[in-house]
């Protein structure tokens, strides 16, 4: 082989590296050293008034501003199932008939957070993080014939704020935790952490090694093998 064929393959290899070293964060955004619980920094970011939502589109990280919905939908071939949360005021689980001249019934008391279809099967979340209170529940939601129950499948330690399915596994990011749900039992994988008041509001993951986590003031770059985590904010 000769010396210009090897620096050839050199320079590809370097530009691959390059390539695959460059940071998924926009470059409006910058690392900061995590805060602690209770801090100046962490009471700055609470009164932020930007949230910021995270995905990925054309497997590229998307970050923009978070327009937060307090409703959540699911439709079905017969009708709407509807959750609503009013926070402290409450929210209720709700099933909407196709034919609008029945009247809606009402499933379930409580703060719907999220419904969504996992396994051909129907679940949805009710949580409520308000003063004292701060606790979560995964159902699975039965339906026979426009008539409705609902079992309890799991318990969480606080309020979740945010899920997303990845490889047929519900993540879950709570008020100060981050949970893996994998065949329906659960995972704590982050306890307690400094984004407690931060109120997580997405998920974007691509594997588990790279998962961020928009919140209020900046986003949350987690690594769930290794357990580490990175704090970003919008750059002055």
């Amino acid at each position: 082989m000769n010396s210009r064929i090897i620096y050839i393959i050199l320079v590809i290899l370097c530009v691959n590296l390059t390539s695959c070293a460059q940071s998924e964060i926009p470059k409006n955004f910058k690392e900061v050293e995590i805060p602690k619980k209770n801090s100046e920094e962490i009471r700055k970011l609470n009164y932020s008034k930007n949230e910021y939502k995270v995905k990925y589109e054309n497997d590229k990280l998307e970050v923009e501003n978070f327009n937060p919905d307090r409703n959540t939908e699911l439709k079905l071939s017969s009708g709407i199932l509807k959750g609503f949360n009013h926070g402290e005021w409450g929210g209720k689980l709700s099933f909407q008939p196709n034919d609008k001249k029945e009247i809606e019934i009402e499933i379930k008391t409580g703060n719907i957070l999220f419904i969504f279809n996992y396994n051909n099967k129907i679940y949805f979340i009710e949580g409520l993080s308000h003063m004292s209170i701060n606790e979560g529940f995964l159902y699975e939601l039965q339906i026979e014939k426009n008539k409705f129950s609902f079992k309890k499948i799991i318990d969480f330690e606080d309020c979740p704020e945010a899920y997303t399915i990845f490889e047929n596994n519900i993540y879950v990011a709570s008020y100060e935790s981050f949970y893996k749900i994998k065949d329906l039992k659960i995972e704590t994988i982050y306890k307690d952490d400094f984004w407690g008041s931060l109120y997580p509001n997405s998920i974007a993951l691509k594997s588990e090694e790279k998962v961020f986590v928009g919140i209020r003031g900046g986003l949350v770059e987690l690594n769930l093998k290794t357990k580490t985590k990175k704090l970003y904010v919008p750059k002055e």
